[in-house]
């Protein structure tokens, strides 16, 4: 366990060497990466389900082709529609800001702060909806009603979830957390593995996968994700989609850092800096295939069943404050 990082005094300047490495390290590591988990889930489904399924790199050939489509808007559509997918890609680049992937820089300028992170994926997620309404179609509306009364449950569940972390690792920075557990083989407190489920639930719900939600259907009754960017087309679908798979790796950033932080660098230098990502990529890799087998295990739950499976996440966060006060 690093602590050195810890009794480092807090650099209040806006930015320094390390975070500037950092800031043009981490987003770009993350939205190359992004598209490689998704196609990876969708081909361990497909093994599991007995299929031979997408090629890896299938994602990035998916986005090329879509970059290179006509956009087409709905005639009552307004500015929402076209700069919705600009806006989402913009917010979870920053949310990148806040999550180490290949290395944990010197803090700066209050990037980290667990509050904001959270705000930005609730920015996300609130165009997201208001863009599925803007095209005026049943569908859109639909999907953003019910992601709208998911996101009810979900976000306080997020906010315990995140404030359990918090406590556990005495600190609301990202950066700050992650430099305590960073290099750990193991968690180095044991209530973070509760922590862990909490953030896997999370993670499920967040990124729309089975049993909340089914990715690879257009059924009315089960679409929730989807529903909402049925109407968007070509370079913007094709923005939705990259900001969809930068999220979902972001959030199993935080789940692998938390859990599982072995090989993470707390230095900024380049051979530690390559150990770091390849570290990240094979942990990345190992989650990926754990959400493709839990997706494949289950079957999608009925709407109204799903504020319980939101409770799991809840209960296993209250559960850790609870032990962290009174054991």
């Amino acid at each position: 366990m690093n602590t050195s990082f810890i009794s480092t005094p807090i650099d209040t300047s806006f930015m320094n060497t390390s975070f500037l490495l950092f800031a043009l390290l981490n987003p770009a590591f993350a939205l190359l990466a992004a598209p490689l988990y998704m196609a990876l889930i969708r081909k361990v489904k497909a093994q599991a389900q007995g299929r031979k399924g997408p090629g890896l790199f299938q994602a990035y050939y998916d986005l090329r082709k879509l970059m290179q489509k006509e956009v087409i808007y709905s005639p009552v559509s307004s500015g929402i529609m076209r700069f919705t997918p600009y806006l989402n890609l913009a917010a979870l680049l920053v949310c990148s800001l806040f999550v180490p992937l290949v290395f944990v820089p010197e803090p700066a300028g209050g990037f980290g702060n667990v509050i904001v992170f959270l705000y930005l994926l609730a920015l996300e997620r609130f165009f997201t909806a208001l863009c599925g309404l803007d095209a005026g179609s049943a569908f859109g509306g639909m999907g953003s009603s019910r992601s709208m009364s998911l996101a009810a449950v979900i976000e306080p569940t997020m906010v315990v979830a995140f404030a359990a972390l918090a406590f556990v690792l005495k600190s609301l920075n990202l950066h700050e957390m992650f430099a305590l557990t960073a290099g750990s083989l193991l968690p180095v407190s044991p209530t973070l593995v509760l922590v862990s489920i909490s953030l896997f639930i999370i993670l499920i719900v967040e990124t729309g996968r089975l049993p909340v939600d089914n990715p690879a259907t257009h059924l009315e009754l089960t679409m929730i994700n989807e529903a909402m960017v049925l109407e968007q087309s070509g370079k913007n679908l094709a923005l939705l989609e990259l900001s969809h798979a930068l999220k979902q790796l972001l959030l199993m950033g935080v789940l692998i850092n938390t859990i599982l932080p072995v090989g993470l660098s707390t230095e900024a230098d380049a051979g530690k800096i390559a150990v770091s990502a390849l570290f990240f990529l094979l942990k990345a890799g190992a989650l990926s295939v754990v959400i493709g087998l839990f997706e494949s295990s289950l079957a999608k739950m009925r709407l109204f069943r799903l504020p319980a499976f939101y409770m799991m996440a809840f209960f296993f966060s209250a559960l850790t404050i609870l032990i962290e006060v009174f054991a």
